[in-house]
């Protein structure tokens, strides 16, 4: 049998339908890092931790680490953060900040046009 290297996972009840979550839940891998740059209201301090938190789980490979890595991991998580937290506050555009409601309405109609079924 050929390993399933490439393959999607199959979707988790609750996960269709719910393009627009801001963070992912401690218990499963996060699928997407959103776009933090450039909204109106900025960035909060929790949406660049979640950020930073999707990334480590995701390069690390483990949405949880083992006790002996967890200070490891938790110090990756800050520092991430920081960075990010640092490259947001140093970029500039000349772009009009986007409306999150706004963009929240688009990503609702692609994933409703992606998730429609033939009826």
């Amino acid at each position: 049998m050929t390993p399933s290297v490439g393959r999607r996972r199959p979707a988790r009840e609750g996960e269709r339908g719910t393009p627009d979550r801001r963070m992912c839940n401690a218990s499963a891998m996060c699928r997407n890092i959103r776009q933090l740059h450039n909204f109106a209201p900025p960035a909060t301090d929790d949406e660049v931790h979640a950020a930073a938190l999707q990334y480590v789980r995701k390069i690390s490979g483990s949405t949880k680490p083992s006790q002996a890595n967890a200070e490891a991991f938790d110090a990756a998580v800050e520092a991430v953060a920081r960075a990010s937290r640092d490259l947001l506050e140093a970029l500039v555009t000349s772009a009009p900040p986007k409306d999150r409601e706004v963009e929240a309405a688009k990503a609702r109609a692609r994933a409703a046009k992606r998730y429609a079924t033939a009826g």
